[in-house]
């Protein structure tokens, strides 16, 4: 499918495939739409499912700026509107998740009908004298220092907490990492770090509000990327009405990991009947 430009000089590229009832996926940091072939091999064969590369990742331009939230929800109301897409499901993964929290805090939920959130890199990380419970600021710190020192050598480090790989095991083939790794590497180095500065400072607390669509939450509770404490059960208070799955054990990489379990999660709230509003 062509690109869509979304501003002057940035054009995003994306996949459209099937037909049916939309969704619409948004990848993780630092990867692309590829990342979702799990889940579109099943259920592009009953959807219409629609992958869009982030700016700075995947196939998509790689413009010097525009990584904050507000800039790649506006970049997604673009695409939503060139595509004349209704009656979506949003299903963000990581970085996605949170991406699609300020899409519909900022531009309203006309457009979505159903919100997935996977892994969600929100409502926030950072730790603060109010938020104890969050991630030290010098871990983020390290990640932009090593991603600048050698940002191959990083992602290698980084994909083995991602999917939970440890000396004497791992849930994936040496192949599946080095695929993972080849993806990653797509991204721009700008856009790669500006976006860890992106995730990590961002506070959507009261941004959960805002969630007026059926939302469903799934998250490993051996998430060394995003803890299951932190983000998981936040949203899951802070959504009204929002169902949560957690998944025994599992890493931030469930979407490889757990694939026929999640796929099957997903169909089952796809197909759920939307409460008609009084």
């Amino acid at each position: 499918m062509p690109k869509i430009t979304t501003a002057p000089n940035v054009q995003l590229h994306v996949e459209d495939w099937g037909q049916g009832q939309p969704l619409v996926f948004l990848h993780g940091w630092p990867l692309s739409h590829e990342m979702f072939e799990y889940q579109i091999n099943q259920l592009g064969n009953d959807y219409r499912c629609i992958m869009i590369d982030r700016r700075g990742f995947g196939h998509s331009d790689k413009p010097w700026t525009g990584y904050d939230y507000d800039t790649l929800a506006d970049d997604l109301q673009v695409v939503f509107e060139e595509l004349d897409l209704h009656n979506i499901t949003l299903v963000g993964f990581s970085m996605g998740g949170a991406e699609a929290i300020r899409y519909i805090s900022r531009h309203g939920s006309n457009r979505i009908s159903k919100l997935v959130l996977l892994g969600a890199a929100a409502p926030r990380l950072l730790k603060t004298p109010a938020f104890e419970e969050g991630v030290e600021k010098s871990v983020f710190d390290t990640m932009i220092e090593n991603a600048i020192e050698d940002r191959a050598a990083f992602m290698e480090s980084f994909s083995k907490d991602f999917f939970g790989a440890t000396i004497i095991s791992s849930p994936l083939s040496t192949k599946l990492m080095d695929w993972f790794h080849g993806l990653a590497m797509k991204s721009s180095p700008r856009a790669f770090i500006n976006c860890i500065l992106t995730f990590s400072q961002a506070d959507l607390s009261d941004e959960l509000a805002s969630i007026d669509v059926p939302t469903l939450i799934i998250h490993g509770t051996g998430d060394k990327i995003v803890p299951f404490d932190i983000s998981a059960k936040v949203m899951h208070a802070g959504i009204a009405g929002s169902q949560l799955i957690s998944y025994e054990d599992a890493p931030h990489g469930f979407f490889y990991t757990n694939w026929p379990q999640l796929n099957h999660d997903l169909a089952a709230f796809i197909q759920q009947p939307v409460p008609v509003m009084e």
